[in-house]
């Protein structure tokens, strides 16, 4: 791309992906619920709530796997910026074991992501393989397009046009319409929070790179309004439920309902990672995915201090991360390692030069802000291989 590099590149990728991170781990115990249910158990969600479930805080989740996969095709493919629109659906094909790794198979006309592997596996192409004229206006629109792209901002820092075209690559392979709309919104978002922390600014142009008519920014007038309007989060809510709840839209987790919540919770809490989580996630609905993409662009907006400036959310899993694919070697990684290959993607996107690996490749090398501390916080001493990283 020829354009400017940014100072501490790796290191704002690397807030990005904590947030993205943090954001499953705080969203996934009770994804689905409703919100008075969550009221009634914990009132505000503003912490980790694993422990009280008797469960484990780092799990796999497709959500963390699909983003860190997919990314893939840029590298993979070798054109970078001018992948292929065919080759994100090889990528697909690729990197999935049916029945096994990355999404949710919930079936043919259920899961819409199962739905689309199962047509690329026919012989159909992206974008068809995704388009509501196969799979229908329901299964086509559901969250899965949103869930996966913020890695698509990551490499286009500070060029939201390029992060959203991208996206909307990869979204077609299993969406279609206001669900490409909203990745393009949330990936743009990203992208442009490299350089913009205003949260005002940022939905302007994440909502600036779809049509004007579409639902999807119909949804984001809606929500900035009542936000002002109500000046009460809950009421906001209540409003959302009321025009846009998934008693409206069908499917399993419908792109629209869970769209509204995410600009509720940037609306009310632009510059606070702890305050967004509170409310997206006390909000419910697919709160996995949800909390995923607003702490993406929350870390990048409050950076990698104001991540953990009111709530230790890094010390509990110590960055530590699953990635089931047919790639075996791959499955037990950690939020560097992941934000250093996003960033070595995102340089050849943008046309900049490499830095020098840190200590000659060490797995822990100290170089940026943050990781020292939290690895050596770690709850007990283990290789990065172990098995036992699977019973946190």
């Amino acid at each position: 791309m020829g354009k400017e590099e940014l100072a501490n590149y790796e290191e704002r990728v690397y807030a990005g992906v904590l947030g993205k991170v943090i954001g499953v781990y705080m969203g996934r115990p009770f994804e689905g619920w409703r919100k008075a249910d969550l009221v009634a158990h914990w009132g505000l969600v503003d912490r980790y709530v694993a422990a009280d479930r008797g469960i484990s805080l780092v799990v796999t989740d497709d959500d963390i796997t699909g983003t860190f996969t997919f990314i893939r095709a840029l590298e993979d493919s070798g054109r970078y910026a001018d992948t292929p629109a065919d080759f994100f659906a090889k990528t697909w094909l690729n990197y999935l074991i049916e029945g096994k790794t990355i999404l949710w198979w919930g079936g043919l006309g259920v899961s819409t992501e199962h739905t689309a592997y199962l047509r690329l596996k026919s012989g159909i192409p992206a974008p068809q393989s995704g388009s509501m004229a196969i799979n229908g206006p329901v299964v086509a629109q559901q969250i899965g397009a949103q869930i996966f792209i913020d890695g698509f901002g990551m490499v286009a820092p500070g060029e939201p046009e390029l992060a959203a075209r991208l996206a909307g690559h990869a979204a077609r392979v299993s969406h279609d319409a206001e669900a490409v709309n909203g990745a393009k919104v949330v990936a743009a978002m990203v992208s442009a929070a490299f350089v913009e922390k205003d949260m005002g600014k940022l939905l302007d142009v994440g909502v600036g790179l779809i049509s004007s008519d579409s639902l999807i920014a119909e949804v984001h007038r809606d929500v900035r309004a009542w936000a002002i309007e109500d000046g009460d989060w809950h009421q906001t809510y209540e409003r959302i439920f009321e025009k846009y709840g998934p008693c409206i839209y069908g499917g399993h987790c419908h792109m629209v309902p869970n769209h509204a919540l995410m600009v509720m919770a940037w609306a009310y809490a632009p510059d606070s990672f702890r305050q967004s989580q509170a409310i997206i996630n006390t909000a419910g609905f697919d709160t996995d995915c949800n909390a995923a993409n607003v702490g993406a662009v929350m870390g990048l907006v409050v950076g990698l201090d104001g991540i953990n400036r009111d709530y230790d959310f890094q010390s509990p899993f110590a960055d530590r991360m699953l990635l089931p694919t047919a790639e075996g070697a791959r499955l037990t990684t950690d939020c560097l390692q992941e934000a250093l290959r996003i960033a070595r993607i995102g340089r050849t996107v943008m046309g900049w030069p490499q830095p020098e690996v840190p200590k000659g490749g060490a797995w822990h090398h100290w170089s940026l802000s943050g990781e020292r501390e939290t690895v050596l916080r770690r709850p007990r001493a283990i290789s990065p291989f172990s098995p036992s990283m699977l019973d946190i």
